[in-house]
């Protein structure tokens, strides 16, 4: 049986601004390659209609499409899930409570 280790203080630089892991798709992996939104749709399944809502940040990158897209991309769909889990707790934090931020 396979493991994956955890590092229980995984944790982010806190001076990195936040950005949404659609943010990231878009501008660190798609952009900088010449690929398209189309091209990853063909290749994902994902429709370019999720991919849009994905990259603006109207929608999350869940289980499904973090395998899709770690079968189209380099990343693997830990780092994807990682990067939403991330975002989720820093703007769900700042909510709940303005005092205390989460990088």
């Amino acid at each position: 049986m396979y493991l994956m280790k955890l590092d229980p203080l995984m944790d982010f630089d806190p001076s990195d601004p936040l950005r949404s892991p659609g943010d990231i798709l878009l501008n660190d992996h798609l952009r900088p390659r010449t690929m398209t939104l189309a091209w990853l749709a063909r290749r994902t399944g994902i429709s370019v209609s999720t991919l849009r809502q994905i990259t603006r940040g109207e929608r999350r990158i869940n289980a499904e499409f973090a395998l899709r897209l770690s079968n189209v991309m380099d990343p693997t769909p830990a780092y994807w899930l990682v990067l939403q889990a991330r975002y989720d707790l820093a703007t769900v934090g700042s909510r709940r409570d303005g005092r205390r931020r989460f990088g």
